[in-house]
């Protein structure tokens, strides 16, 4: 997938079929507005196009960073995703400016594919009813997606959000239709882990949202490596410290390597116990030898 930076830098594209959104988290709503988009540029000899913006124009924190979220984009099957820095000046464009000067003028669009519970231009003046009915007259046409209930409830990043956040796992992958995850950067620790016979990789997430303090059964993404493993999150409450920055360490079953600087993909499967303090680092270690255990049983 070709990535482009804004819209200025924006060339010549054949029969642009465009999808677009926000799409934080890439969930199951969002998947099916990329799925159609880049179904019908198939149909027609086009291009699929993903139109998102950072930061978020609702000003909320990000359930997946831009980077993770260009990664789930991609792996769908779009063509070319244009990225516009959503600034103060952008936000104040009006509906059918947006439309006329951006949509059809600048990428020349032939579809345009939205949910049709999106908003968009200065106030959310915007919706897919005026996209339809404007857009005929610039030359494309508007496609609208209903939204995704779940027992009842809209599917919304919002949501899957608060359920990651109280470490509701299995819930949010269902809204997801794939696992909770997170991406981050592996970095130097203090090495408590391989001092309790358990060595870990320190990860720095890339502003995403972290589940709740536990330990976890694991799935790791490491370039074209699939592994397996046992995630900490939370303050280390048995050492005691004044730090209280949560923390997140990735046990790798049967893993050497040097990965320091590597980018890693932590997938979620369960949660095998909340985080606590223990009277001992012995008893820590005790702890872990038996959380290990429990996920290899897990992801077997």
């Amino acid at each position: 997938m070709k990535i482009i930076h804004g819209i200025n830098n924006i060339g010549k594209i054949k029969k642009p079929v465009v999808a677009l959104g926000v799409f934080d988290g890439v969930h199951r709503g969002h998947r099916r507005i990329l799925k159609a988009a880049a179904h019908k540029a198939h149909t027609i000899g086009g291009t699929s196009v993903v139109l998102t913006f950072c930061p978020h124009p609702q000003k909320q924190a990000s359930l997946y960073s831009l980077e993770h979220r260009l990664r789930l984009i991609a792996e769908l099957g779009i063509d070319i995703c244009v990225v516009i820095n959503f600034t103060g000046s952008f936000a104040g464009i009006p509906a059918e400016d947006f439309i006329k000067n951006i949509l059809a003028g600048r990428i020349g669009a032939k579809y345009v594919y939205v949910g049709k519970d999106f908003r968009f231009g200065r106030k959310a003046q915007g919706d897919f009813n005026l996209l339809k009915i404007i857009g005929e007259d610039y030359g494309f046409k508007g496609r609208g997606i209903n939204i995704i209930k779940v027992q009842g409830r809209a599917i919304s990043s919002t949501l899957i959000r608060r359920l990651i956040k109280r470490g509701d796992i299995g819930q949010a992958e269902r809204l997801l239709s794939r696992p909770v995850s997170i991406l981050g950067t592996v970095i130097k620790g203090t090495a408590v882990g391989r001092i309790l016979g358990f060595p870990t990789a320190n990860i720095n997430p890339h502003h995403e949202v972290i589940p709740a303090a536990g330990i976890y059964a694991v799935r790791i993404i490491f370039g074209g490596d699939k592994l397996k493993g046992a995630c900490y999150i939370g303050q280390r409450p048995t050492l005691e410290l004044k730090n209280k920055k949560v923390h997140i360490e990735v046990h790798i079953f049967n893993f050497k390597k040097n990965i320091y600087g590597k980018y890693l993909e932590i997938q979620f499967a369960k949660m095998v116990r909340t985080d606590r303090r223990f009277a001992s680092l012995a008893l820590l270690a005790g702890q872990i030898k038996k959380d290990i255990v429990l996920c290899k049983r897990i992801l077997a």
